[in-house]
């Protein structure tokens, strides 16, 4: 039965990914921002697989083998965006659309592995330990927090932002642009997540969630370069809230 479930477990993964990441695609090339498009993307290749061994398999959560082989399969897909492979394949290259930002070139896949290279070398073992722990119903609330606060944060920040700051990014001596206002996404997104999670949670350890786990997200946000932010959020995420748990 565990072996059935988790076979459906990464079928339903690599339907979902790639049903997600070819709607980027055409979004991207029927003008939609690559900014946001992008933004999509990162929530599918984050969240989905967490997500489908929740519903699916999750027994896995204590299992370090299959996490790591799912992060893994995952890093392994994006081998497909390589400029020999999708310029053969057309679908291939209408999905790299989705994540391929102007002011990113000619950097977009050097970022783009290593940013996920670097977060799920986070995340496996920190999901393992909250599923050692007995956490498991709460390993996606710093993915979440990341993935839409942080999703948030830049359409926010192009649409409504007034009050820049820049950063820094990897390889590179170019600074890139944010804003207070598109910070402020991954704040309030803290908030709305843990009272989402409040049912878990006793009351000192909501208060003192409600008090670090967005602020020290937003500041990390903030601060982390351009188009790197994940490894760093997933880490001060999951660092706060084991340190949260202990109450």
């Amino acid at each position: 039965m565990a072996s059935d479930s988790t076979a459906l477990a990464s079928v339903v993964k690599v339907v979902g990914l790639v049903a997600v990441l070819l709607l980027a695609g055409v979004l991207a090339r029927r003008g939609m921002k690559v900014n946001y498009t992008r933004k999509i993307n990162h929530f599918a290749i984050f969240f989905i697989p967490v997500f489908v061994d929740q519903q699916f398999a999750s027994e896995t959560f204590t299992d370090v083998v299959y996490l790591s082989v799912s992060a893994l399969g995952t890093l392994g897909f994006l081998v497909i965006f390589l400029e020999r492979v999708r310029s053969k394949v057309p679908v291939f290259q209408l999905m790299f659309e989705g994540f391929d930002r102007p002011e990113d070139r000619p950097h977009t896949l050097l970022w783009l592995w290593t940013q996920y290279a670097a977060g799920f070398a986070v995340m496996v073992p920190m999901i393992w330990w909250f599923g050692h722990l007995g956490y498991e119903a709460l390993v996606t609330v710093p993915i979440l927090i990341n993935i839409v606060g942080d999703g948030l944060a830049e359409p926010v920040g192009v649409r409504f932002g007034k009050r820049e700051y820049s950063v820094r990014a990897l390889f590179t001596s170019q600074r890139f642009t944010r804003t207070l206002e598109g910070s402020a996404c991954v704040l309030i997104t803290g908030i709305v997540v843990l009272l989402m999670h409040a049912a878990l949670l006793t009351t000192p350890q909501l208060v003192a969630g409600l008090l670090i786990i967005p602020i020290a997200m937003t500041l990390t946000e903030a601060y982390s370069p351009h188009a790197w932010d994940t490894p760093f959020l997933m880490l001060v995420g999951y660092g706060t809230l084991l340190g949260v748990m202990q109450l």
